[in-house]
């Protein structure tokens, strides 16, 4: 049994959120929560960088001041005593160290930026198109059941391909296109939600 969890709005502050209100820029503020196409969001936060001449170490030294979510932690342990424990993120490699260490390290798949000596980012690389729906899909191939958890658009095709999903803190807008999936708003339901799905898959 595993459970696989987004990273930026479940676990930990959205980190372009915290960037745009550390540059003024916002723009910046926009995320996976407002434009469902991740290859014309990123697009678009690369154009802001590059006009205002923003560089990697800008954002990283913002991310140093990030801590998780109140309750985050103790959330993530409380669930390792039942599943194993996947991230899935559409976060970078570059930014996430920082926060991976807050959270004791658990296992994270994400993508990894192109950056130039000048430590400016000229490009992103997705390890897989839609990697989050892939790697469920090549879990419930090893023949793992999967219960996902998610908040944002980038995140409904790994709920739809996991065997149970369910939206943590999701905007209204996603709850009503996506209505097949329970809604949890703090970690403790987000957790009983977990283990209901665990019994049931369990039975069958």
């Amino acid at each position: 049994m595993i459970a696989c969890l987004d990273l930026e709005g479940v676990l930990v502050p959205e980190i372009w959120i915290a960037f745009a209100e550390k540059t003024g820029i916002e723009k910046l503020k926009l995320t996976t929560r407002d434009i469902p196409d991740y290859d014309e969001l990123m697009q678009g936060r690369l154009k802001i960088l590059d006009e205002n001449n923003l560089k990697l170490d800008d954002i990283q030294d913002v991310i140093k001041g990030i801590e998780p979510l109140p309750g985050a932690k103790d959330y993530l342990n409380l669930l390792r005593e039942h599943f194993q424990i996947i991230i899935l993120s559409d976060t970078f490699y570059e930014f996430a160290a920082p926060l991976m260490a807050q959270l004791g390290y658990p296992t994270l798949f994400c993508h990894s930026l192109v950056v130039g000596e000048d430590k400016k980012i000229a490009d992103y690389q997705l390890r897989q198109k839609d990697g989050k729906s892939k790697a469920v899909e090549a879990l419930k191939g090893l023949n793992f059941k999967v219960i996902a958890s998610g908040d944002s658009y980038n995140d409904t095709g790994m709920l739809k391909a996991a065997h149970k999903g369910i939206f943590f803190c999701p905007p209204d807008s996603i709850i009503k296109e996506f209505p097949q999936f329970p809604v949890t708003y703090n970690y403790k339901d987000c957790f009983d939600q977990f283990i209901k799905y665990k019994k049931e898959l369990e039975s069958e």
